[in-house]
């Protein structure tokens, strides 16, 4: 995988992903804020090593948290996006879903992403999955997704399941990895 073009692709980290799913309040959005800077900081190292940051932003009907437009459906002020970086936006847990994401990454060479955001049992675990299906390979952040809890599910439940399912996931040729952020453009 490290011998490919690489992108990091930042999906769904919005000012509201989390509003009115998170049982534990507090506990839960110190955790989403631990993942953001995890995030930036390596969208930082990616920038200064001219790997492209890619956001993905999901368009929330009216009415919904991440209603297109509002200040909820913000990409946090933490991760930018900077000037030139594109995003995609989605209706869909899909990243590559109606987006022209696949078509933009592939016209510029690149083979390899490295995908972190929310909410991991819908658009990270979708959305990962999908690109190796579309011919990546992917390293996903093992600290850089987060959700919230779910049913019984706890989110550090959720987020460790999908760590390990996703893990070695291949199509083909392509494969998923989980690695963790500080070990990723080191």
């Amino acid at each position: 995988m490290s011998g490919k073009a690489t992108a990091l692709i930042i999906i769904d980290v919005q000012n509201n992903i989390l509003l009115g799913s998170d049982p534990r309040g507090v506990e839960t959005l110190a955790a989403l804020d631990a993942v953001v800077q995890r995030l930036a900081a390596l969208a930082a190292r990616a920038r200064a090593q001219g790997v492209p940051v890619i956001h993905v932003q999901h368009d929330g009907e009216p009415g919904h948290r991440l209603e297109k437009g509002s200040e909820g459906w913000q990409i946090r002020a933490e991760l930018g996006p900077a000037a030139g970086e594109p995003v995609f936006n989605k209706s869909a847990c899909d990243a590559f879903l109606g987006t022209g994401l696949a078509v933009w990454l592939r016209e510029r060479g690149i083979g390899h992403l490295i995908i972190g955001g929310c909410m991991t049992p819908y658009c990270i675990d979708t959305s990962v999955r999908s690109a190796v299906a579309h011919g990546f390979d992917v390293t996903l952040l093992e600290d850089g997704h987060m959700t919230c809890d779910i049913g019984a599910l706890r989110f550090e439940q959720i987020i460790d399941h999908h760590n390990r399912i996703l893990d070695w996931f291949d199509v083909g040729p392509n494969m998923a990895r989980v690695r963790p952020s500080a070990d990723i453009l080191a």
